[in-house]
């Protein structure tokens, strides 16, 4: 079976493709099923992968099909049980990654702007070798000083 994505539901029912879709319960959720009229029946994917798109409902899904035009569905419960938990990422492990992207994000943005004052600074530009002569010698300085701060 194949997949097909939202967008591509989409613009197989307004051609008239699509002769029917099925609301498959499995464990919790419902998948789409759908058949069209070339036979190549697909299952409804997330948009960046072909993994099947998961709705915790029917009526979720079902919201999905009206938004694209398609108003008659049916139903297979056979295999939903609404008692089975799905293995997800819970709440608290998105929220740390929501909150590990707005470090970085924080990060990138004072990176910016540390570049920025880098390259709006005035002062003239340091050879590279007179800069590593000066490390040089402050390195020897702190060696020769037993490891103190030179």
């Amino acid at each position: 079976m194949h997949s097909m994505t939202l967008e591509q539901l989409r613009a197989t029912a307004s051609a008239g493709g699509i002769v029917g879709v099925t609301l498959k319960g499995q464990g919790s959720g419902f998948f789409m099923e759908i058949a069209t009229r070339s036979g190549n029946d697909a299952v409804l994917s997330k948009a960046r992968s072909s993994e099947p798109r998961r709705f915790g409902s029917p009526n979720s899904a079902l919201i999905v099909l009206r938004g694209i035009g398609i108003a008659v569905a049916q139903l297979d419960a056979t295999d939903w049980n609404p008692d089975q938990k799905e293995v997800t990422q819970n709440r608290e492990s998105r929220a740390q990654a929501m909150r590990e992207a707005h470090e970085a994000a924080a990060y990138s943005k004072w990176l910016a702007a540390e570049i920025q004052e880098s390259i709006d600074d005035p002062r003239p530009s340091i050879p590279h070798d007179e800069v590593m002569a000066r490390m040089d010698a402050r390195i020897a300085r702190h060696k020769a000083a037993g490891g103190k701060r030179a």
